[in-house]
């Protein structure tokens, strides 16, 4: 037989230097077969898998705004509150519990703060929403809402790791991660988990937010920019041509494919992978990333303005993505943060940051809708954490952060539309009935994705992890 000059070479590297056990037998069997040869096309870490159950969902666009969003200033409304604006909070509601600013919260005793903004119901649901969402107002009918999500975390960046990857310390997988290992990705040349940013900063704690712990790094996610090269250093230099390019990335295939031969170590694997993305992406990155061939009324249903960055223009390319195959893509908008400082107060920022997603997240749930997609792409939208329904004493109206109670929204992939989950008391202060933890949130998208959540594990330092750790709960009320 004419064994490929490849094989003969990593025969020749491998056998020459570990002589002849029995790993040297088994490696000579599998090259023989042509399994490791084979090894980076067929065992791509990002190859489609079958999920544990049959999936009510594909894929997943995670509206993320980064610096918790008021609840209720968006989608509580408590007429209650309102009417005791300006007295103090009972004791009672504070017994136990903490604040990100205890000086806010204790010291002064701090007020109730009624919302200003006016409230309708909207759609079959009667679900309320504010003045400040006037175009999410008109799709609630395709969305469900959660009043009671709860996290255990009330500080920014260990908060947003926490409801990014199910635990407040780093190293440990983010959701998308999971996600694509436990289903890998229908794309092959893009990312199977891309992160796209918008608003005047990234998100407290950056990269941990989306990055792949200890799985492979092949399930990390990928920051695309949406103007000009989508990764910075991945256009080739005019200098260099096609054939060159190809040329040297075979050549560091095949050192690559000699080195797993000695190690088996797997990341080996994903490095390989990692070069041969990287070169498919310099044509199907740009691809995806240009809107040239959006239509007018395209463009102008989501509010994209011409060759300007804006969450409008990433909800656009995540849509693009996932019917690229794209597994799990997410947005992430600043600044959320509410407390009443410069930038930061109640009545003229929270109404920007509003104004600034508004239009695209509801033109994101309709295109997704007239396309034929939102049946198997799910929608999530949420901070990481909510507001307190006390006012916060800085040099405008503010609330400090709040972890019992706050508004997450579902839409599509296998998620009864039009549907209210849980209510709060009278203050928005937490709730009285369908609390959802943030681990079962976890839960239930992967269900939506077919995957069980205690069986999509991953052993590390002799322990099986997963994304919702010893807990979480299906919300089932959520299912179409």
């Amino acid at each position: 037989m004419n064994a490929d000059p490849l094989l003969r070479l990593t025969r020749r590297h491998f056998f020459g230097r570990c002589g002849l056990g029995l790993g040297s037998i088994a490696l000579g069997s599998l090259l023989d077969r042509g399994a490791l040869s084979a090894a980076p096309a067929a065992s791509h870490p990002l190859a489609p898998k079958p999920p544990h159950h049959p999936a009510r969902a594909k894929n997943v666009i995670y509206l993320f705004m980064a610096g918790g969003p008021s609840q209720l200033d968006l989608f509580d409304h408590k007429p209650r509150l309102a009417q005791l604006n300006g007295q103090a909070i009972p004791d009672s509601y504070l017994a136990g519990k903490r604040f990100a600013f205890m000086d806010s919260s204790f010291k002064d005793k701090s007020k109730l703060l009624g919302s200003k903004r006016a409230f309708r119901r909207h759609g079959r649901s009667g679900m309320w929403v504010s003045e400040l969402f006037p175009r999410t107002a008109g799709i609630v009918d395709d969305v469900s809402f959660i009043r009671t999500c709860a996290t255990d975390v009330f500080n920014h960046a260990p908060a947003k790791l926490f409801m990014n990857t199910g635990s407040a310390q780093f190293g440990r997988p983010s959701f998308g991660a999971w996600a694509t290992y436990g289903l890998g990705s229908a794309a092959d040349n893009l990312p199977g988990f891309v992160v796209l940013q918008s608003g005047p900063r990234g998100p407290r704690g950056g990269a941990v937010n989306w990055g792949s712990g200890f799985l492979p790094t092949s399930y990390q996610g990928v920051p695309l920019r949406s103007q000009g090269e989508p990764i910075l250093d991945l256009t080739t230099p005019d200098h260099i041509g096609d054939a060159s390019q190809r040329r040297t990335i075979s050549a560091v295939k095949d050192l690559n494919l000699q080195r797993l031969a000695e190690t088996g170590d797997p990341e080996i694997t994903t490095r390989i992978a990692a070069y041969e993305m990287a070169y498919r992406m310099q044509t199907s990155a740009p691809e995806a990333m240009d809107l040239r061939g959006e239509t007018d009324a395209t463009l102008a249903l989501y509010g994209v303005e011409k060759d300007k960055p804006s969450f409008a223009r990433n909800c656009l390319l995540a849509r693009r993505l996932i019917e690229r195959g794209v597994r799990f893509v997410q947005l992430y908008h600043t600044n959320w943060d509410s407390h009443g400082g410069p930038g930061e107060n109640l009545e003229t920022d929270l109404e920007k940051v509003c104004h600034q997603v508004d239009q695209g997240q509801a033109a994101l749930v309709k295109d997704l809708k007239s396309r034929g997609l939102l049946d198997d792409t799910l929608v999530v939208w949420g901070g990481e954490f909510g507001r307190t329904p006390m006012g916060e004493s800085r040099d405008k109206t503010g609330r400090n952060h709040h972890i019992d109670a706050f508004t997450v929204w579902l839409a599509g992939g296998g998620v009864k539309p039009g549907r209210i989950i849980g209510e709060t008391d009278e203050l928005g202060f937490g709730a009285v009935s369908d609390r959802v933890h943030v681990h079962d949130l976890h839960a239930t998208v992967l269900h939506l994705l077919g995957l069980d959540h205690k069986r999509l594990t991953f052993r590390f330092q002799g322990r099986d992890f997963r994304l919702t750790d010893v807990h979480g709960e299906l919300v089932t009320k959520l299912y179409a």
